[in-house]
């Protein structure tokens, strides 16, 4: 057996270590030699007798150079004396990145390679026949390592960064953690060996050189919001000659409420009129606060000088400052300067602070006198006056003054859109008001106007005042029936039977409330008929005194009864109750109140009556309607008999006479009934003689001669002065002079020239312009 022999070549200045260990198949009965050196300076290290084979080679990365960089060399103790073999290399890269020396068994990297990609290749070596490739050994397994060198930077993955803190923290507060990358063999050497470091943001921020973590100094938000920090990461433990790679980290320091409001100004000066309405803004104060969002906002109060309760102030949500209001008038001539403090507190205040932020600000109020319009006594009068009161009776007086500390005098007016029926007036100088027309509480109780006072050297200061005028009652109306009554008395009825319950009405309002009298007229006292009594509920009930009412004998009564009031003086009236005598069934329920209803027979009924009385009625309707529609039927002018059909001349070539021929040839418009019967009086005219005609011929009953007919009409009209020529001889030939309407063809060959010009018709428009063209062509032509 012999044995296959490692030759392990080193780079130019980088000492390699060969890493032999067990082979996979081990080789007895030879000697293998293990040399190292360059070239041709090859020295033997060791000889053994047992066989082994090598495990690792390395190759430097990167390495670039004219020729291919030696890995190592292959040599078997079968090489000597000549024998026909070769090196036979496979595996990963074989052929292309590395390659061997069939006949000296060197391996070479044959491109440049880079750890970050492959950092390691497996291949197998065997030692075959020269000639016939059998093999000479079995195939050796062996792996090729690339070393790396530092050739790769570090790396911020995830930068830049961002990173918030509050502000005023402690020192060595946290901020964030930056972590870079290193591609290198962090195993091999100090090539991923990275240390931290800050370039720019010093003194305010540290970092740790070896974790990254990244803490600040106690700084100040108003004085810097944002810091932009520059890192850098920097292999081979931070030694020259290392890579190194940078990232930024922008530090925005957050709010804390670490600042009071502070007021612009210490003092705050306004002068608001007098006349500002309640509610409307008398000035703005504001307090500064340099914290921002909720650290920033304050609320505003008055905590002295307001004893009056005068003013208050809110606060403006939007711009932060303090609105200061009114919440009473002013009043220039009670007090003209008022002196406020002010102050403005944090809504929001920090643990550690100890209590709210707050700043006190003083206000000074100067009132400014207005000219104020008149100021009534009262806001309302309430005034009454009887409604019988005479004309010019002062109702009542109205009084204004002059706020103001020049006192204008005051005038007095009364809106008219108040009192459009003008029933009162009131003096311009005093304010009496007085009545203008009389008054009548029970068509109006109330009456309520509007006054104006007005300063006289100013005449835009006007004040108004409502005066409600209450109408007084007086007894000047006389009580009533309520309803107008109509009682119904049976037949059957006892005696003190109540007839009717009557109760009167008052339109007057007394102050006790209504009481009225009821009695009998004085002639009617001793009436044998009927009786009243008063009840408790201020009515009376009509009783009747004897139970013989017939409707015979007396079918109605009328009872006059007095009614007074109770007022001063009273008033009293007279009305009349209307008893009617009806027959009533057992129970005493009403059934009829006529006389008639005796004679009829007993036994039909009132409805049995109305329906036999509404079939008559029905009947003559009917038998008028067909009278008349007979009288209105038209009757043939000629009498005569079934067998005479020659009624009509018909003429079959008759072409017909246009519009004009509008009747068709009707001999009975030429007859006459007096032709047979006689003269008949004409009825549509008044003759002014009575004229006989005489006695014509007459036609037999079955014929008519029609020029005999004619000649006879004729004779008579021309004697008769009262009639005029109704009848005449027509000449049915004739067609007629044309329509009325004239011909339907818009062009006419016998029209002038000026009937032919269609120049209007390109005035009407781009619309009609192609049509006058048409028709004034068409006029050429055919001229």
């Amino acid at each position: 057996m012999s044995l296959l022999l490692v030759w392990i070549t080193c780079v130019p200045c980088v000492s390699m270590t060969p890493i032999i260990g067990q082979s996979k198949s081990t080789q007895t009965g030879g000697s293998a030699v293990v040399a190292s050196g360059l070239g041709e300076g090859q020295r033997l290290l060791s000889r053994a007798k047992r066989g082994w084979v090598w495990n690792q080679m390395f190759v430097l990365e990167e390495f670039s150079g004219p020729d291919p960089i030696l890995v190592g060399r292959l040599h078997t103790d079968l090489d000597v004396g000549g024998k026909n073999i070769k090196y036979v290399l496979a595996g990963e890269g074989a052929g292309t990145i590395f390659a061997i020396n069939e006949l000296t068994g060197d391996i070479h990297a044959m491109k440049r390679l880079d750890r970050e990609e492959k950092a390691e290749y497996t291949l197998t070596a065997q030692v075959v026949n020269a000639d016939t490739d059998e093999p000479l050994e079995p195939p050796s397994e062996f792996i090729i390592k690339v070393q790396d060198i530092n050739d790769n930077p570090p790396q911020f993955i995830e930068g830049p960064y961002r990173a918030s803190v509050p502000e005023m923290s402690a020192v060595g507060t946290p901020v964030t953690r930056v972590t870079a990358t290193d591609a290198d063999d962090p195993v091999y050497g100090n090539s991923a060996k990275l240390v931290y470091s800050i370039l720019e943001g010093q003194p305010y921020f540290s970092i740790d050189p070896n974790s990254g973590k990244f803490a600040l100094h106690g700084m100040d938000r108003e004085m810097r919001e944002e810091y932009l920090v520059v890192i850098q990461a920097k292999d081979m433990g931070g030694h020259m000659g290392g890579l190194s790679g940078t990232t930024t980290v922008t530090v925005t320091l957050t709010d804390v409420n670490d600042n009071p409001p502070k007021f612009s100004k210490s003092l705050y000066e306004f002068v608001i009129p007098e006349d500002l309405p309640v509610g409307k803004m008398g000035g703005k104060v504001k307090a500064n606060d340099r914290d921002i969002g909720e650290n920033s906002k304050s609320t505003y109060s008055i905590v002295e000088g307001d004893d009056q309760n005068m003013f208050e102030i809110i606060t403006d949500s939007q711009t932060q400052e303090g609105i200061l209001r009114l919440k009473k008038p002013l009043d220039y001539e009670s007090k003209r300067a008022y002196t406020l403090k002010v102050e403005a507190t944090n809504i929001r205040s920090e643990p550690s602070s100890g209590g709210p932020f707050k700043d006190t600000a003083t206000v000074k109020i100067v009132v400014e006198d207005s000219d104020e319009p008149p100021v009534f006594s009262k806001p309302m009068y309430l005034l009454e006056v009887n409604e019988n009161a005479p004309i010019n009776t002062v109702i009542g007086t109205v009084t204004a003054r002059d706020p103001d500390s020049t006192g204008s005098f005051v005038r007095y007016f009364i809106d008219r859109h108040t009192d459009l029926e003008r029933q009162f007036n009131i003096n311009v100088e005093d304010g009496k008001i007085t009545l203008a027309k009389p008054l009548d509480r029970e068509t109006d109780m109330w009456h309520n106007i509007t006054v104006t006072a007005t300063e006289v050297r100013n005449h835009s200061q006007i004040s108004r005042a409502i005066v409600a005028i209450r109408v007084m009652d007086i007894n000047d109306n006389a009580p009533e029936f309520a309803t107008e009554y109509e009682a119904f008395l049976c037949e059957n009825g006892k005696s003190g039977q109540v007839i009717q319950t009557v109760s009167a009405v008052d339109k007057d309002d007394p102050i006790q409330g209504h009481n009225f009298d009821y009695r009998l007229v004085p002639e009617m006292l001793n009436n044998p008929n009927f009786t009243i009594r008063k009840n408790l509920d201020n009515s009376i009930s009509v009783l009747a005194k004897h139970d013989t009412f017939r409707r015979q004998k007396q079918e109605m009564y009328f009872l006059p009864i007095i009614v007074t009031d109770n007022g001063n003086p009273p008033m009293s009236s007279t009305n009349t109750l209307t008893i009617r005598v009806c027959g009533c069934s057992k129970d005493g329920i009403v059934q009829s109140c006529n006389v008639e209803a005796y004679v009829l027979p007993i036994g039909l009924s009132m409805g049995a009556l109305i329906a036999i009385l509404a079939c008559i009625i029905l009947l003559l309707v009917i038998v008028v309607l067909f009278v008349t529609l007979r009288r209105h039927k038209n009757e043939p002018l000629i009498i005569k008999d079934d067998e005479d059909v020659r009624e009509n001349i018909i003429r079959y070539d008759d072409e017909g006479g246009g519009e004009e021929d509008t009747e068709a040839f009707d001999i009975a418009t030429l007859q006459n009934p007096d032709g047979i019967n006689g003269y008949l009086p004409r009825k549509d005219i008044k003759p002014d003689l009575q004229f006989m005609p005489r006695a014509g011929q007459h036609s037999g009953p079955n014929g008519v001669d029609v020029d005999e007919f004619i000649n006879v009409r004729l004779h008579e009209a021309d004697n008769d002065p009262t009639a005029p020529p109704y009848d005449s001889i027509q000449i049915y030939g004739y067609e007629g002079r044309g329509s009325i309407a004239g011909s339907l063809s818009s062009l006419e060959t016998a029209s002038s020239d000026s009937d032919q010009n269609y120049d209007y018709l390109r005035e009407w428009g781009p619309r009609f312009r192609r049509l006058g063209e048409l028709y004034s062509a068409t006029f050429l032509y055919s001229s």
